[in-house]
């Protein structure tokens, strides 16, 4: 069978839908890379608003296999290449597996965390707002994973 290619998808504008298809993955992968980026970076100088949740899930998760300062450190230097990784299609697998492997340890406060990250049933703290805005990242990342393995562009 065939792949679906967009010019089959979208014969009369084959080029402009290409093209803007293209921008829109260009502007997701850049989008993924400034935030991965800066918000890594802020975890390696130790600016990070987010610190303070991180130390509180490192107490009760990985305290005793790793140093706090340690796993702040290397979690912003992760954040960082992910972000990097992003900015190079040819490593968009890597990227994208990479990246699923983090959103996963993201959400680890609304389970670990409650007093954190919920006031109560369905009602999120600020933190839990935080990090429940992860949903939007993932979309963009599987966009341009869904985009890229389906060679649409």
């Amino acid at each position: 069978m065939q792949q679906p290619t967009l010019s089959s998808n979208y014969p009369a504008n084959n080029f402009s839908s290409a093209k803007a298809l293209n921008i829109v993955i260009w502007l997701n992968r850049l989008a993924l890379a400034l935030v991965f980026i800066w918000f890594g970076y802020l975890k390696v100088i130790h600016v990070s608003p987010a610190e303070g949740l991180v130390q509180h899930l490192h107490s009760v998760t990985v305290v005793h296999y790793i140093p706090i300062n340690v796993f702040i450190t290397l979690l912003g230097m992760i954040e960082v290449a992910v972000g990097i990784l992003w900015l190079f299609p040819k490593l968009t697998k890597l990227a994208f597996l990479c990246f699923i492997a983090h959103m996963f340890t993201t959400f680890l406060p609304l389970f670990f965390l409650p007093g954190d990250t919920w006031q109560h049933a369905f009602v999120l703290t600020l933190t839990g707002q935080y990090i429940v805005k992860n949903v939007v990242l993932i979309a963009s990342a599987t966009t341009i994973w869904f985009i890229k393995s389906s060679s649409l562009v």
